[in-house]
């Protein structure tokens, strides 16, 4: 019965949807962290109308559902698909890494600050070459997290007829009745999705305990 469904070519299927799931994950994960950056920095630095605005956005998005937003880019905004699912959660995430840069760049001391701009350094310099690079090596555990997240919550992309692997999972249990033969299947996705996320957190564990050592 299970020897039915574990196949050459069902599991190959399902690795089709599996690295889509990374390609839609992977490019929302670096747009978010470069967007989500930029927000975290200017909700920080900025007390004016541009902190509030940024401000406002980062906690309508975070306080919303992810599905709403993958359903408004899909039906509202009539995008392509996977185009939709990348602008979906590239909005969501953006919110969710600003608010995490904003904790980051809090936790540096405001002495680093003053010494670098007393060192002749400006803003954008003090940022880019002293703080931020502090700032990241404190916010990896978070970062980590929110990046397993994204890929994790990509299964929510089959709502709207996105084949990633949790979509192309939906449409191998059309072709299989028995309960053992369809908890098979998720038992196969769920080992996909386990793998991938536990090797990504060995690897930013590593890296940060390195960062950490390297600090001392």
């Amino acid at each position: 019965m299970i020897k039915e469904v574990i196949t050459p070519v069902n599991i190959k299927f399902l690795l089709q949807g599996f690295a889509l799931t990374l390609y839609i994950a992977f490019i929302s994960i670096i747009l978010s962290t470069f967007f989500g950056t930029i927000l975290g920095v200017i909700k920080s630095l900025s007390k004016g109308i541009l902190g509030k605005l940024v401000g406002i956005y980062i906690e309508v998005v975070r306080n919303t559902p992810l599905l709403l937003w993958i359903l408004v880019t899909r039906f509202v905004v009539q995008m392509k698909a996977v185009n939709a699912g990348i602008l979906a959660f590239t909005i969501f995430t953006t919110a969710i890494i600003g608010e995490i840069v904003r904790g980051g760049l809090n936790s540096i001391n405001k002495g680093q600050w003053e010494a670098a701009l007393s060192q002749g350094f400006n803003t954008f310099q003090t940022l880019r070459y002293i703080i931020l690079p502090q700032a990241f090596k404190n916010m990896i555990p978070a970062l980590l997290s929110q990046f397993i997240t994204v890929i994790k919550d990509t299964s929510f992309l089959w709502a709207v007829g996105i084949e990633e692997v949790t979509g192309k999972s939906m449409i191998l249990m059309g072709y299989y009745s028995k309960p053992m033969q369809v908890f098979t299947i998720y038992i196969i996705v769920a080992l996909i999705y386990f793998i991938v996320n536990y090797l990504l957190s060995l690897i930013f564990r590593a890296k940060h305990e390195k960062l950490t050592l390297q600090g001392k």
